[in-house]
């Protein structure tokens, strides 16, 4: 359960966005280092992706169960442990100097981003109105695409100066954020408290109930997301077990019942594994086809979060006219195919500055696709179940990634670099074509349905007690999971 007040806590907001904004930044010093390490001690390209694949693959594996934990264990529990393991963790990387070690050590990190991601994430819906929300997904996104901007800078000027023990140590500090932000954030979900007065959201036995007003509300009368209208769960849509949902029910929501969700999901994760190679590839690219410096290759990366941050404002003013959650799920598409374009023009460059405009361009539309598939996700599904509905989609994305990562290293060992690029960006549009017909369909399916309703389904009337809850996701749609790496 959550508990929040009647007005959106922004203070909560800002401190859980500094949270991830430093963190995400210690990530991409870590990343970038890492992978500046391997390239420069001769490794290939399956090196680094045997690297990106122990960050990815227990995002994939451990979804189901840390969305569940994140919803049913006190959100400052986790925050406060998981920030002070991550740190200790950072620290030995700073020291080991094994291959294996380095990996394994690696792949416990990404244990407890499994489940931080997607708490922080569910959390961020139970902080604000309805209305507010995707200024505050927004201000989310912000914070998370300003430290991946740092974070591959950093790491480009401090290797060439330090190595990679400095970039290291400095990524142990900022998962002490994590532990910060648990202590001082007020609003709390999972675990068990008594329901408060006021907007809190409230267990699945009290929202069969009685109604309560706030963003966090669940209720038997008005339910979170647009499969309820006026309080009447609309036709043809089943009520078993709790209340009426886009996805099944309150207690029972599965993704797979919610054709807008799962065509997203899919969608965004196929598009992924097209072009999600560029991370492999990239570092090769750069540094060997256009000769460019490591310093180079960090403001190159850092050129792709710039581009982020007016492009999640920019999406934000075009959500909150975006009524049909269908004209959600075809933004998606269309961020993608941006990034998708951008990703085949870079394979025509003569140097790697001229990457620089394509990927602030690909990072503008890679933040509203971010911002489009939050607010969806905060739409269709209730609140006791987002950190399983966050943990779930972070989970399709990571294994787009992750096919990638295999594809991408792979290729690299017998194409160059340029042509596998210019393969990734054709593929990525080819696979955006094939989807539009499905979003069509999967709305088709909704509205027959009775899982999506017309005008505003996301934020019904205050009076009717409704809520409205990330990505979080927020995938990087460059080929990173989640928003960060």
């Amino acid at each position: 359960m959550s508990f929040t007040t009647d007005e959106s806590r922004w203070p909560d907001v800002w401190i859980a966005a500094a949270a991830r904004g430093t963190t995400i930044c210690g990530d991409f010093l870590a990343a970038t280092a890492l992978a500046l390490a391997l390239q420069g001690a001769g490794a290939g390209g399956l090196a680094v992706s045997g690297l990106l694949l122990a960050a990815t693959l227990p995002l994939v594996v451990l979804a189901p169960l840390a969305g569940r934990l994140a919803d049913r264990t006190d959100s400052r529990t986790l925050l406060v442990i998981i920030g002070f393991g991550q740190a200790a963790i950072c620290a030995l990387l700073a020291v080991v100097e094994h291959p294996v070690l380095v990996v394994g050590l690696v792949a416990l990190l990404a244990c407890g981003l499994a489940v931080t991601q997607p708490c922080l994430a569910a959390l961020l819906p139970a902080m604000v109105r309805p209305a507010d929300l995707p200024r505050a997904s927004a201000i989310s996104q912000t914070a998370v695409s300003l430290g991946a901007l740092g974070g591959p800078v950093l790491a480009g000027l401090l290797v060439g100066q330090f190595g990679t023990r400095v970039p290291l140590l400095l990524d142990a500090v900022t998962y002490l954020a994590l532990v910060v932000a648990g202590l001082l954030l007020r609003t709390r979900r999972g675990g068990r408290r008594p329901a408060t007065a006021g907007p809190a959201a409230v267990s699945s036995k009290a929202a069969a109930s009685e109604a309560t007003a706030g963003p966090a509300a669940v209720s038997s009368e008005a339910t979170a997301g647009p499969a309820v209208s006026g309080g009447v769960a609309n036709p043809g849509q089943a009520v078993t077990g709790g209340v009426a949902t886009a996805g099944g029910t309150e207690i029972s929501w599965r993704l797979r019942r919610d054709p807008l969700m799962l065509v997203m999901v899919v969608s965004a994760a196929v598009v992924i594994a097209a072009i999600g190679g560029i991370n492999v590839i990239e570092v090769f690219f750069i540094r060997e086809t256009l000769e460019g410096s490591a310093t180079t290759y960090g403001l190159v990366s850092a050129a792709w979060m710039a581009g982020m941050l007016p492009g999640t404002w920019l999406a934000v003013r075009l959500a909150r006219r975006l009524d049909d959650d269908a004209a959600l799920v075809r933004g998606v598409l269309a961020t993608l195919a941006v990034c998708s374009l951008m990703v085949l023009l870079a394979a025509t460059v003569p140097a790697a500055g001229v990457l620089v405009p394509l990927w602030l361009v690909g990072g503008a539309a890679n933040g509203g696709e971010n911002v489009f598939a939050n607010l969806l996700t905060a739409r269709r599904v209730p609140e006791a179940m987002r950190a399983r509905a966050y943990a779930s989609y972070g989970a399709a994305v990571q294994g787009g990634s992750m096919a990638g990562f295999l594809i991408g290293g792979a290729l690299l060992a017998v194409v160059p670099p340029r042509p596998l690029i210019a393969g990734a960006g054709v593929v990525g549009l080819l696979v955006v074509l094939v989807f539009v017909p499905f979003v069509t369909r999967a709305a088709r399916r909704a509205s027959s349905a009775g899982l999506a309703t017309p005008g505003r389904p996301a934020e019904p009337e205050p009076a009717a007690g409704d809520t409205v809850g990330p990505w979080l996701s927020a995938s990087h749609a460059r080929g990173s999971g989640t928003s960060s790496s």
